[in-house]
């Protein structure tokens, strides 16, 4: 299935240069953009972080409220939380939508990290 049949803004797909969508995304992001809840599960390299990002961050660009924290993502990991981050910044360059990073490291007294 070509990405840009999936129901995405043209400028979520562009900015996310995939061209065909791999199984995980063609089955999620159709759903998702369906208010449906998924749980999806696929090897590493499979495109799991667009097939739930993109879907997230085109309901909040077509949110009506632009002030306030509209969503959040929970990561198992600060790699993966760096990760979602990093593809959120490249999907959305174009978007204005915002984000942050927070995590927490091993040291309790330690500071959070956040990037905006």
């Amino acid at each position: 299935m070509r990405f840009q049949d999936l129901g995405l803004l043209p400028q979520l797909v562009s900015n996310a240069g995939y061209d065909a969508a791999t199984p995980v995304q063609a089955e999620s992001i159709p759903a998702i953009l369906n208010g449906r809840d998924i749980l999806a599960g696929a090897q590493t390299g499979t495109g799991k972080t667009a097939a739930f990002i993109l879907p997230v961050m085109q309901k909040l660009y077509a949110g009506k409220s632009k002030h306030s924290p509209r969503g959040l993502v929970l990561a198992p990991t600060r790699e993966l939380a760096a990760q979602v981050a990093d593809n959120f910044t490249k999907y959305g360059t174009y978007s204005q939508l915002n984000m942050a990073l927070l995590y927490r490291t091993k040291h309790a007294s330690s500071p959070c990290c956040i990037s905006l």
